[in-house]
């Protein structure tokens, strides 16, 4: 089971969207069987299959064992992650893009940036996976209390500063085999439980 998998196939994501479907797979962080789980939510075993073999068809479960008694088999399920993000590139044209974007220091160019993020980090982490490999990345987070705006307006010019200084040091275009890393920082007011 991953930890997370990233959902960029649109009929895929409107199954782990469905809200049966998705108490399914909330249910199916352990294993369990088709009876078990009607037990649980209240459905008939028939209609909870129905809704499994959905879920298994496009990869959201998977068997983890199989029982037999008698004749019959049991199948015990378990859901193919511990939780999933749907990428922005599961709404095709429609998917935020931050070159739409006019001004970049508003919200929605924030938030375009986090689903590029999420859309091109799902989509080189999942062809990692299929070969076996890592992925290379970095992430920082920290939450920052600013005695006052010009505090904060004197922090971004010198995270800035400093951020391009360290850019120009590295950045190197003419190494052959050399990887371009793309680097994205944001800063936001935390929500509320974030904060001490």
């Amino acid at each position: 089971m991953l930890d997370l998998d990233i959902i960029d196939d649109p009929e895929r994501a409107a199954l782990a969207l469905d809200p049966i479907k998705r108490r399914l797979l909330a249910e199916l962080a352990k294993p369990a069987s088709a009876a078990a789980l009607a037990a649980r939510i209240g459905l008939s075993r028939q209609k909870v299959n129905y809704h499994l073999r959905a879920l298994e068809e496009h990869k959201l479960v998977e068997p983890a064992e199989e029982r037999h008694w008698g004749g019959l088999t049991e199948r015990i399920m378990v859901a193919t992650a511990t939780s999933y993000v749907v990428s922005p590139a599961a709404l095709g044209p429609l998917a935020s893009d931050p070159a739409r974007a006019g001004d970049r220091l508003s919200a929605s160019y924030l938030v375009a940036l986090a689903a590029r993020i999420v859309r091109e980090v799902g989509a080189l982490w999942t062809k990692a996976r299929l070969t076996d490999r890592r992925l290379a990345t970095l992430s920082l987070d920290t939450v920052i209390r600013f005695r006052s705006p010009a505090e904060r307006a004197a922090f971004t010019t010198d995270l800035a500063n400093a951020i391009a200084g360290l850019a120009a040091r590295y950045h190197d275009e003419t190494t052959p085999g050399g990887r371009p890393h793309r680097l994205v920082v944001a800063s936001y007011p935390a929500p509320a439980e974030t904060q001490p």
